[in-house]
């Protein structure tokens, strides 16, 4: 057989592995169980929460978000603590304005500083909040981002499943805004391919074979932060979420991560370069800073998102039958695992087989992150540099 037919056979036994032994990650119904009726009582006694808030530069969002939590309906006592990590826009003073035009929950806005060596500005925040809130001893943190708007009655659900399940972290994925073509075109695919990494089953299984979180929307048992000893432990940490997570599981926690139903993300990527920053200041993060995982990366996506296509028109065109059908079933199982996100985020379902475009600019993304990373960019993110980040620990 030629090469061509070989490397469209080996990526269709990649996807057939994908599509049933990776945890049956495309599927989607990993979310919290059903709420229950109004009026009904889902715990005895309600346990008091903290909310913690970073928010550095977050002007624009706070008005689509904040009133969100000021208006949550939990039957037990809830505290907002909004860190403003040196914002330039008057993040704090609109938050003050906020709470006093919209009322609802009791809202605290603190400025702590300049991060102190070895921090990322957010953990830094975090330690701030987390300090606060300790002096109130509440039972939960929910740890959420100033983007991130809740739906009324989502702190109940978070801390009823948390309770409910046992777990000492709840985590929800809040839906990304999908508006513009650009959001269309790589925004599902940025969760798809999270969970490919993450696999939510393995993640919320009894014997748990990966861990991770999203930031947007932690809920944490107060004990078992102070256990895992977050966030210091983590505070160089890029990618905070998944080192939360895998801090938690590594002192004894039981770790939940699923989709968000009402929990949304109102921050704006409407620009390729608004996406691409997002993307690539933590990408290389993620590989360890490793020049050989990144080889391998870029291989990896090259074998299993770009050979299908690439294979099956040029099987059509050579008349090479082996490889046009071989990439061909790869590239509509690739498709066909793809279609429950597209759903979950009611998008047209003909994006599927457009898959392999969107893996290419995450991998053109990837490589730039380590590109900015040797340059001594590192991870950047309003305003602040961090040269040579550090990422999650190893552990699961």
């Amino acid at each position: 057989m030629s090469a061509l037919v070989w490397i469209a056979l080996v990526s269709l036994i990649v996807w057939l592995w994908l599509l049933l032994g990776q945890g049956f990650f495309w599927r989607t119904d990993q979310r919290l169980p059903p709420r229950a009726e109004p009026g009904s009582a889902e715990l005895g006694t309600w346990p008091d929460v903290a909310v913690v808030v970073p928010a550095r530069d977050e002007a624009e969002v706070l008005p689509m978000s904040l009133p969100s939590l000021l208006a949550q309906d939990y039957p037990g006592r809830a505290e907002i603590f909004l860190v403003d990590d040196g914002s330039s826009d008057g993040t704090g003073a609109l938050a003050r304005s906020l709470a006093e035009r919209h009322g609802g929950l009791p809202l605290n806005v603190v400025s702590p500083g300049e991060p102190e060596a070895g921090w990322t500005g957010k953990l830094w925040a975090l330690r701030q909040g987390i300090a606060l809130a300790r002096l109130r001893d509440p039972e939960y943190l929910l740890l959420t981002d100033a983007d991130i708007a809740h739906a009324p009655d989502s702190l109940r659900a978070l801390v009823a499943a948390a309770r409910g399940g046992g777990f000492d972290l709840v985590s929800q994925m809040a839906r990304l805004r999908v508006a513009s073509g650009w959001e269309r075109l790589i925004v599902p695919a940025f969760v798809y391919f999270f969970a490919q990494l993450y696999p939510f089953r393995w993640i919320n299984a009894a014997k748990a074979r990966a861990t991770a979180a999203a930031g947007g929307c932690v809920l944490l048992r107060a004990d078992a932060a102070q256990r895992a000893r977050v966030p210091d432990a983590v505070r160089h940490a890029v990618i905070d979420d998944v080192s939360v997570a895998r801090a938690v599981r590594g002192s004894g926690g039981r770790v939940w991560l699923g989709l968000a139903d009402r929990v949304d993300s109102v921050r704006p990527y409407p620009r390729l370069g608004d996406l691409w920053r997002m993307v690539s200041r933590s990408a290389y993060a993620q590989l360890r800073h490793s020049p050989l995982m990144l080889v391998g990366t870029v291989a990896g996506l090259a074998l299993v998102y770009l050979a299908p296509p690439l294979t099956c028109l040029a099987g059509l065109a050579f008349d090479s039958a082996g490889a046009a059908w071989a990439g061909g079933l790869a590239w509509l199982v690739m498709s066909g695992t793809y279609l429950p996100m597209l759903r979950y985020y009611r998008q047209p379902l003909w994006l599927a087989p457009a898959l392999p475009f969107t893996a290419l600019l995450y991998l053109l993304m990837t490589v730039d992150s380590a590109v900015q990373h040797y340059r001594g960019r590192g991870a950047a993110w309003k305003g602040r540099t961090y040269a040579r980040p550090e990422a999650a620990p190893e552990q699961s």
